[in-house]
């Protein structure tokens, strides 16, 4: 990862996201893919354990590219996601 602008796409999800996901697991994980493998999303990982939301890492300044993400997620057009946040990161130190 470099240093510089980048924006983070912060997650909620429902209380029994695990119970809920399956049907939506795949595509889900496929969007995340085609975004790292196209270079518009540098990390994606669930948060807590068991999980209760996401965060995303994406590369530059701009903040609809959350955003862009987020409105053709799976989890997001399932209702697994109760609520989005994008907010600017200046990574100032990377290893």
């Amino acid at each position: 990862m470099t240093t510089g602008p980048h924006v983070i796409l912060l997650y909620d999800y429902v209380p029994d996201i695990l119970e809920r996901r399956a049907p939506h697991r795949e595509a889900h994980l496929a969007r995340i893919a085609e975004w790292i493998s196209s270079g518009r999303m540098l990390l994606a990982g669930p948060t807590g354990d068991p999980p209760v939301g996401a965060l995303f890492v994406l590369p530059g300044e701009d903040p609809d590219a959350g955003e862009r993400f987020a409105e053709g997620d799976p989890y997001v057009e399932a209702g697994l996601v109760t609520s989005r946040r994008v907010l600017p990161w200046n990574v100032v130190a990377a290893a």
